[in-house]
Protein backbone atom coordinates (compact mmCIF):
# COMPACT_ATOMS: atom_id res chain seq x y z
CA UNK A 1 0.00 0.00 0.00
CA UNK A 2 2.81 2.37 1.00
CA UNK A 3 5.11 1.43 -2.05
CA UNK A 4 2.26 2.15 -4.64
CA UNK A 5 1.55 5.39 -2.96
CA UNK A 6 4.76 6.10 -3.46
CA UNK A 7 4.83 5.23 -6.97
CA UNK A 8 1.80 7.10 -7.49
CA UNK A 9 3.67 10.25 -6.18
CA UNK A 10 6.24 10.55 -8.57
CA UNK A 11 9.35 8.67 -5.96
CA UNK A 12 11.69 5.97 -8.04
CA UNK A 13 11.25 2.58 -5.54
CA UNK A 14 14.96 1.60 -4.82
CA UNK A 15 15.35 -1.53 -2.47
CA UNK A 16 18.59 -0.29 -0.92
CA UNK A 17 21.29 -2.48 1.18
CA UNK A 18 21.54 -1.94 4.77
CA UNK A 19 25.11 -2.24 5.04
CA UNK A 20 27.44 0.68 4.57
CA UNK A 21 30.89 2.27 4.71
CA UNK A 22 31.53 4.80 7.39
CA UNK A 23 31.72 7.48 4.49
CA UNK A 24 27.62 7.51 3.90
CA UNK A 25 27.29 7.55 8.16
CA UNK A 26 29.42 10.52 7.86
CA UNK A 27 27.80 11.87 4.87
CA UNK A 28 24.30 12.21 6.27
CA UNK A 29 25.43 13.09 9.92
CA UNK A 30 24.69 10.07 11.58
CA UNK A 31 28.61 9.62 12.38
CA UNK A 32 30.51 10.72 14.57
CA UNK A 33 27.97 11.63 17.26
CA UNK A 34 25.58 8.24 16.40
CA UNK A 35 28.37 5.85 16.15
CA UNK A 36 27.30 4.19 19.43
CA UNK A 37 23.37 3.43 17.71
CA UNK A 38 24.81 1.55 14.64
CA UNK A 39 25.79 -1.98 14.88
CA UNK A 40 29.66 -2.75 13.28
CA UNK A 41 30.89 -5.57 11.12
CA UNK A 42 34.29 -4.58 11.84
CA UNK A 43 36.55 -7.33 10.32
CA UNK A 44 34.92 -5.73 6.36
CA UNK A 45 34.81 -1.84 8.04
CA UNK A 46 30.79 -2.02 7.02
CA UNK A 47 27.94 -1.10 9.44
CA UNK A 48 24.20 -2.03 9.27
CA UNK A 49 22.03 1.17 8.65
CA UNK A 50 19.12 1.81 11.01
CA UNK A 51 17.70 4.08 7.73
CA UNK A 52 17.56 3.89 3.74
CA UNK A 53 18.48 7.69 3.87
CA UNK A 54 22.21 6.82 4.60
CA UNK A 55 22.51 4.72 1.53
CA UNK A 56 20.45 6.93 -0.63
CA UNK A 57 22.00 10.12 0.81
CA UNK A 58 25.14 8.60 -0.60
CA UNK A 59 24.25 7.40 -4.43
CA UNK A 60 24.96 11.19 -5.54
CA UNK A 61 28.00 11.68 -3.13
CA UNK A 62 31.03 13.51 -4.65
CA UNK A 63 28.57 14.18 -8.30
CA UNK A 64 27.65 17.42 -9.76
CA UNK A 65 24.72 16.83 -11.28
CA UNK A 66 23.61 18.51 -14.53
CA UNK A 67 20.48 20.10 -13.21
CA UNK A 68 17.57 20.09 -10.46
CA UNK A 69 14.98 21.53 -11.71
CA UNK A 70 13.49 18.09 -11.80
CA UNK A 71 13.99 16.69 -8.41
CA UNK A 72 15.49 13.96 -7.37
CA UNK A 73 12.83 11.64 -5.44
CA UNK A 74 13.55 8.35 -4.02
CA UNK A 75 11.62 6.04 -1.96
CA UNK A 76 14.16 3.70 -0.12
CA UNK A 77 12.96 0.52 0.74
CA UNK A 78 15.45 -1.72 2.95
CA UNK A 79 15.68 -3.76 6.38
CA UNK A 80 16.85 -1.57 9.58
CA UNK A 81 18.74 -1.93 12.10
CA UNK A 82 19.85 -0.10 15.37
CA UNK A 83 21.05 -0.87 18.93
CA UNK A 84 18.80 1.29 20.32
CA UNK A 85 21.78 1.69 23.15
CA UNK A 86 20.09 5.04 24.46
CA UNK A 87 16.55 3.59 24.88
CA UNK A 88 15.16 2.11 28.51
CA UNK A 89 12.01 1.86 30.45
CA UNK A 90 8.65 0.23 29.69
CA UNK A 91 7.27 1.96 26.83
CA UNK A 92 10.06 1.37 24.45
CA UNK A 93 10.12 -2.61 24.46
CA UNK A 94 8.18 -4.82 22.35
CA UNK A 95 7.38 -4.18 19.25
CA UNK A 96 7.72 -0.28 19.45
CA UNK A 97 11.54 -0.44 19.63
CA UNK A 98 13.26 -3.07 17.96
CA UNK A 99 16.72 -3.87 16.99
CA UNK A 100 15.12 -5.23 13.30
CA UNK A 101 12.95 -3.66 11.57
CA UNK A 102 11.25 -2.77 7.96
CA UNK A 103 10.83 0.84 6.82
CA UNK A 104 10.26 2.90 3.24
CA UNK A 105 11.48 5.83 3.65
CA UNK A 106 11.23 9.21 1.31
CA UNK A 107 14.04 10.99 0.28
CA UNK A 108 14.34 14.14 -1.91
CA UNK A 109 17.38 15.95 -3.57
CA UNK A 110 16.25 19.58 -4.62
CA UNK A 111 17.58 22.53 -5.56
CA UNK A 112 19.41 25.15 -2.81
CA UNK A 113 16.09 27.20 -2.41
CA UNK A 114 14.29 27.68 0.65
CA UNK A 115 11.26 28.10 -1.03
CA UNK A 116 11.68 24.96 -2.71
CA UNK A 117 12.70 22.81 0.14
CA UNK A 118 9.73 23.67 2.08
CA UNK A 119 7.35 22.85 -0.36
CA UNK A 120 9.06 19.68 -0.02
CA UNK A 121 9.07 19.70 3.10
CA UNK A 122 5.31 19.70 3.59
CA UNK A 123 4.78 17.32 0.79
CA UNK A 124 6.87 14.79 2.25
CA UNK A 125 4.75 15.59 5.22
CA UNK A 126 1.33 15.17 3.85
CA UNK A 127 2.03 12.35 2.40
CA UNK A 128 3.29 10.13 5.63
CA UNK A 129 -0.37 11.67 7.47
CA UNK A 130 -2.01 10.54 4.58
CA UNK A 131 -0.75 7.36 4.97
CA UNK A 132 -1.27 7.26 8.88
CA UNK A 133 -5.26 8.71 7.97
CA UNK A 134 -5.82 5.77 5.77
CA UNK A 135 -5.17 3.35 8.09
CA UNK A 136 -7.62 5.33 10.37
CA UNK A 137 -5.20 6.00 13.08
CA UNK A 138 -5.68 9.11 15.57
CA UNK A 139 -2.75 11.05 15.47
CA UNK A 140 -0.82 14.29 16.16
CA UNK A 141 1.73 16.33 14.01
CA UNK A 142 4.52 17.92 16.32
CA UNK A 143 6.87 21.05 15.31
CA UNK A 144 9.95 20.38 17.16
CA UNK A 145 11.99 22.66 18.85
CA UNK A 146 15.64 23.58 17.72
CA UNK A 147 17.01 22.04 20.84
CA UNK A 148 14.67 18.45 19.80
CA UNK A 149 16.22 18.62 16.11
CA UNK A 150 19.10 16.86 15.20
CA UNK A 151 22.57 17.77 13.87
CA UNK A 152 21.98 19.85 10.57
CA UNK A 153 18.34 20.10 10.81
CA UNK A 154 16.53 23.25 9.73
CA UNK A 155 13.32 22.11 10.18
CA UNK A 156 11.47 19.01 11.19
CA UNK A 157 7.96 17.33 12.60
CA UNK A 158 7.10 14.68 13.90
CA UNK A 159 4.26 12.23 13.67
CA UNK A 160 2.35 10.79 16.49
CA UNK A 161 0.26 8.01 16.75
CA UNK A 162 -2.07 7.24 19.50
CA UNK A 163 -0.92 4.06 21.54
CA UNK A 164 -4.16 3.06 24.49
CA UNK A 165 -1.88 1.12 26.17
CA UNK A 166 0.39 3.45 27.26
CA UNK A 167 -2.21 6.37 27.30
CA UNK A 168 -0.48 8.61 25.28
CA UNK A 169 0.86 9.25 21.57
CA UNK A 170 4.26 7.80 20.21
CA UNK A 171 6.26 8.67 17.40
CA UNK A 172 6.27 6.89 14.36
CA UNK A 173 7.75 8.93 11.42
CA UNK A 174 10.10 12.22 11.17
CA UNK A 175 10.10 14.94 8.29
CA UNK A 176 13.32 16.92 8.16
CA UNK A 177 15.01 19.40 5.95
CA UNK A 178 18.62 19.50 6.12
CA UNK A 179 19.30 22.37 3.44
CA UNK A 180 22.72 22.19 2.29
CA UNK A 181 24.16 20.78 5.48
CA UNK A 182 24.12 17.10 4.16
CA UNK A 183 25.08 17.64 0.67
CA UNK A 184 27.93 19.28 2.40
CA UNK A 185 29.18 16.55 3.90
CA UNK A 186 28.25 14.16 1.40
CA UNK A 187 29.66 16.20 -1.22
CA UNK A 188 26.29 16.70 -3.38
CA UNK A 189 26.33 19.28 -5.63
CA UNK A 190 24.53 20.29 -9.44
CA UNK A 191 24.69 23.09 -12.02
CA UNK A 192 21.79 26.01 -11.43
CA UNK A 193 20.09 28.00 -14.31
CA UNK A 194 23.34 29.86 -14.51
CA UNK A 195 25.57 26.82 -14.83
CA UNK A 196 26.76 27.78 -11.22
CA UNK A 197 27.27 24.85 -9.00
CA UNK A 198 25.27 24.58 -6.29
CA UNK A 199 25.37 22.63 -3.40
CA UNK A 200 21.81 20.56 -2.96
CA UNK A 201 19.16 20.37 -0.48
CA UNK A 202 18.11 17.17 1.29
CA UNK A 203 14.95 16.28 2.86
CA UNK A 204 13.93 13.14 4.53
CA UNK A 205 10.85 11.49 5.88
CA UNK A 206 9.30 8.08 6.99
CA UNK A 207 6.67 6.91 4.66
CA UNK A 208 5.97 3.83 7.37
CA UNK A 209 7.77 1.79 9.46
CA UNK A 210 7.00 -1.93 10.58
CA UNK A 211 6.67 -3.20 13.32
CA UNK A 212 6.25 0.13 15.12
CA UNK A 213 3.15 0.61 13.49
CA UNK A 214 1.61 -2.20 14.12
CA UNK A 215 1.26 -1.35 17.35
CA UNK A 216 -1.30 1.75 17.13
CA UNK A 217 -2.79 -0.59 14.56
CA UNK A 218 -3.61 -3.28 16.60
CA UNK A 219 -4.77 -1.85 19.23
CA UNK A 220 -6.88 0.97 17.65
CA UNK A 221 -8.88 -1.93 16.14
CA UNK A 222 -9.34 -4.47 18.67
CA UNK A 223 -13.08 -4.90 19.11
CA UNK A 224 -14.50 -6.36 22.39
CA UNK A 225 -14.39 -9.94 20.97
CA UNK A 226 -10.45 -9.65 20.81
CA UNK A 227 -11.31 -9.69 16.71
CA UNK A 228 -9.12 -7.26 14.83
CA UNK A 229 -11.07 -4.84 12.56
CA UNK A 230 -8.90 -4.32 9.18
CA UNK A 231 -8.73 -0.47 8.04
CA UNK A 232 -10.69 -0.22 4.33
CA UNK A 233 -7.31 0.23 2.51
CA UNK A 234 -5.83 -3.34 3.87
CA UNK A 235 -8.69 -5.19 2.93
CA UNK A 236 -7.59 -5.86 -0.55
CA UNK A 237 -4.40 -7.80 0.68
CA UNK A 238 -6.87 -9.67 3.11
CA UNK A 239 -9.14 -11.09 0.08
CA UNK A 240 -11.71 -7.86 1.04
CA UNK A 241 -12.35 -9.47 5.01
CA UNK A 242 -13.08 -6.63 7.49
CA UNK A 243 -12.19 -8.47 10.22
CA UNK A 244 -9.53 -10.93 11.23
Amino acid sequence: MTMQRMVGEGFTLLTVPSIAREAAFVGTGHFPTGRTEVYELPEDSLFLSGTAEIVLNSLHSGEILESLEQPILYAGVSPCFRREAASAGRDVRGLLRVHQFFKVEQYVICENNAVTSRYWHDRLLKIATDIVESLELPYQVIECSTGDMGAGKVRMHDIEVWVPSLGTYRETHSCSTLHDWQARRANIRYRDADRKVQFAHTLNNTALATPRILVPLLENNQTAEGRLRLPAVLRPYFNGDEYL
